[in-house]
Order: C-alpha cells, then sequence, then structure tokens
C-alpha cells in the first residue's frame, strides 16, 4: 500500500523525520513529492549525526529512495543545486542519480523571488508571513498567464526558455519596478545545466512508479496554512491536504488511495503571523529549536500548547487520516507546563469545533481568521500518556513516535 503525509498543524511538525523513518527499510520504490516547492524545510537527523534539511529533495534521499517532483511542484534548479551540493558533502554520491522532475512542474526563477519579496516589503505591518522564496508569485503568475509560466520542461529548450524568461522578468518588472535578479541569459544557461542533469518525466513514470512498489507521498507545509482551508490571508499558494496525492495516484491508475498518516507535535508551532491561539511565548525558552528560528521574512518561531481544536480541524478538512505520528514526545518530560486545548473562548462563547466549509470561499476563511485572532484558550487537560490522548481526540490510533531528532519508533506504520 502506498502511504500519505502530511502536516496537521501549520509546518514543521516533522514529516521529514516520518518520511524517512519510512523510507528507513528500503522497501520504498519512491518518495513522491506533490506539493510545495523550495520553500519547504524537512529537517531530517540520521542516526550517524548526519543533517539535512529538505526541501526539494525526497526526506528519504540519504537511505538512497528515489525522488519524484510531481506537476504540482514548485521547481527551483537553483535551489535544487545547492541541495545537491549539501547531500554529496553528507555522502550521497550522485543526487540527481536519484531524482525526476515531471516536465510540467512550475518553475520558480530569480524574478519570482524578487517580485515576492518586494510585494512583502510593501506590506509593512500587515505581512502575510511569507518565505520570500517565490512560491506564491510563481503559482499567482501561472494562474494568470497559464500559457507564458515556465515549467520544468522548458528548460530543455533554451529559445522558449529565453523567451518565456524575458515575458516574465518583464511583466513583473512593469508591475513592480525594477528587480534583484540576475541576467535572464544567465538564468537560462543555469537552468538548461538542472535539464542535462535530472531526468525530465511526462504523466507515464508515475504510473510505472505505482506498478513498481509502495510510494510514499511527502507533503509541504501544513494543512493550517492550506490555500483554501488555512487561515487567510497568513496561508500559502498550495494545496496541503491529500488531495494532491489522491489525483496523482488516480491518473496513475492506482487502484485506491494512500494510507493517510497525518504528523503533529506534542506542541504547536507555527513560523510568522497568522493566528495561534495557544501561543505561550515563555514555552520558547523552555523548548529550543535547533533547526527553526527567527526568519527575515516569515518572521517570528512562535511555540505554544497542543491545540487540539485546530489540529481536529484539519483532520476534518483532510476527510479524515488513518493514522498519526506524533514528535518531539521528549519535550513534555523537558517542560511539565505542555498541556492540551480542548476549546476557546470567542466573544463570550465556548468553541470546540471550527467550521469546515467547501474549498473557494476565501472570504469566509478570513473571517475564521480575524474570529481565531480575538480566541483565547479556554478548555485544558494534561495526558497522563500523550499517545493515547491525542489518537483519542484526533481519531486516529498514534503509530510513530519520536522522542528526539534522530529517535523515531514505528509501531505498526511499515508500507508496502
Amino acid at each position: 500500500m502506498h502511504t500519505a503525509v502530511v502536516d496537521l498543524g501549520y509546518g514543521d511538525a516533522g514529516k521529514g523525520a516520518v518520511v524517512a523513518r519510512l523510507c528507513q527499510e528500503r522497501t520504498v520504490t519512491a518518495v513522491v513529492r506533490f506539493n510545495g516547492g523550495p520553500q519547504a524545510a524537512h529537517n531530517v537527523v540520521t542516526a550517524d549525526g548526519r543533517h539535512h534539511t529538505f526541501a526539494q529533495f525526497g526526506a528519504g534521499t540519504l537511505h538512497g529512495t528515489p525522488t519524484h517532483l510531481s506537476r504540482f511542484m514548485c521547481v527551483d534548479p537553483l535551489a535544487l543545486a545547492a541541495e545537491a551540493d549539501h547531500l554529496r558533502a553528507l555522502g550521497v554520491p550522485a543526487p540527481y542519480a536519484l531524482l525526476t522532475v515531471d516536465r510540467d512542474a512550475r518553475l520558480v526563477t530569480p524574478y519570482h523571488a524578487a517580485a515576492n519579496r518586494l510585494r512583502e516589503r510593501a506590506r509593512g505591518a500587515d505581512r502575510h508571513g511569507s518565505c520570500g522564496m517565490g512560491v506564491g508569485e510563481t503559482a499567482a503568475y501561472a494562474l494568470a498567464h497559464p500559457d507564458d509560466a515556465p515549467t520544468a520542461g522548458d528548460c530543455a529548450s533554451r529559445p522558449r526558455l529565453l523567451r518565456k524568461l524575458r515575458l516574465l522578468r518583464d511583466r513583473l518588472t512593469d508591475d513592480l519596478g525594477p528587480l534583484a535578479a540576475p541576467p535572464v541569459e544567465d538564468c537560462a544557461a543555469a537552468f538548461g545545466a538542472f535539464a542535462d542533469a535530472v531526468a525530465l518525466t511526462d504523466e507515464t513514470h508515475l504510473r510505472r512508479l505505482v506498478r513498481g512498489g509502495p510510494l510514499v507521498f511527502e507533503g509541504a507545509q501544513g494543512v493550517l496554512l492550506d490555500e483554501w482551508h488555512g487561515f487567510h490571508p497568513h496561508t500559502t499558494w498550495s494545496t496541503t491536504t491529500f488531495a494532491h496525492a489522491d489525483t496523482l495516484l488516480a491518473e496513475a491508475g492506482a487502484p485506491g488511495p494512500a494510507r493517510r498518516i497525518g504528523v503533529v507535535r506534542t506542541y504547536t508551532v507555527r513560523h510568522g503571523p497568522g493566528p495561534h491561539v495557544t501561543e505561550e511565548p515563555e514555552l520558547a525558552a523552555a523548548l529550543p529549536e535547533p533547526h527553526n528560528g527567527h526568519g527575515r521574512w516569515q518572521g517570528a518561531f512562535r511555540v505554544g500548547h497542543f491545540d487540539a481544536v485546530a489540529h481536529a480541524y484539519a483532520v476534518e478538512v483532510c476527510g479524515g487520516v488513518d493514522a498519526l505520528a506524533l514528535t518531539h514526545l521528549d519535550a513534555p518530560p523537558r517542560c511539565p507546563a505542555l498541556r492540551i486545548c480542548h476549546g476557546y473562548a470567542i466573544g463570550g462563547q465556548l468553541v470546540e469545533r471550527l467550521p469546515v466549509g467547501a474549498p473557494g470561499d476565501l472570504d469566509r476563511q478570513a473571517a475564521l481568521t480575524r474570529r481565531l485572532l480575538g480566541a483565547h484558550p479556554a478548555v485544558w487537560s494534561t495526558p497522563d500518556h500523550w499517545p493515547t490522548a491525542v489518537g483519542a481526540l484526533l481519531g486516529a490510533p498514534v503509530v510513530m513516535e519520536s522522542h528526539g531528532p534522530a529517535r523515531q519508533v514505528l509501531t505498526g506504520a511499515t508500507v508496502g
């Protein structure tokens, strides 16, 4: 059986560690990335102390598991090259040999990134919390100009790539002014090298992968940041639920959907602005993060108690999960003050469930955001056994426990 992994929070719950553990037994045919792009930051620490922050390569790469970047990915060849260099330094001799890229994947360029940063800077105090890497700009441009948006496949044709890059640069410059980005010819040369280094594929490749053995679909970011169900406008331009994984499997002729694993921490975190009802600044000092911190564009790394209301909303948005991975179980013994929030006080009312609507209504989601910005925790508990408590609250068994960066325990989440 295939497996799909998503984060049921705002990101940073430990998807990378979960995917790496699933690949550790070497029974996984490939990791398929099905949303996001170079802004992902999936930290994996191996038992021998090697650490890599996976952005575009799948988190099973250190175990030799191939990665396929699907058409739902936003691919940044420049960031990919830097990631490949770091993987080589960690002992992966030929990272690109483990990588295939769908030709229809959107291409993230320095022009997208420069435009992204200009727009975010112009928002001032109303920043959305962008990563500043151009992924949202890439998605927006592709929606506005679907025929002209550059794709990974365009990198194999220098004339076509040059035309699309010049058009992209000129449109964004007309809209925003001069962009802090390299000349088009330099970008085209680097992107051409990317096309020479990786295997560019079409839809038949995923069909072969599906028939070849169990796959792990690795999501990016978190469901609470979903473009349609997250707390707008502090969201991503990406569908962060299982939807794209389900679509890819259906298109590839898989007999059924993947087994769904939702990942949560024993405490809820988010990067940057937006609702975080259970935030308690003192917890950040008690639970330092070696791989997370203040981001120039995202803003502060914010720490709070386990938010059962928000995580249950994420489960409902996804249509349910089959199993849970609970990470950072080493935190409650180090910080006994950690608790679970079961209900909010909003405008004098107790709220224990957030409403879930059909995708597409951003006004509804913005209204929900305004409500959550005025919410306060109202109902608490301190669990005797965190996996049992979290499983009961979110309606699925905890099949994987993580007690530290390199200590993951599987209790039934095998693939195959």
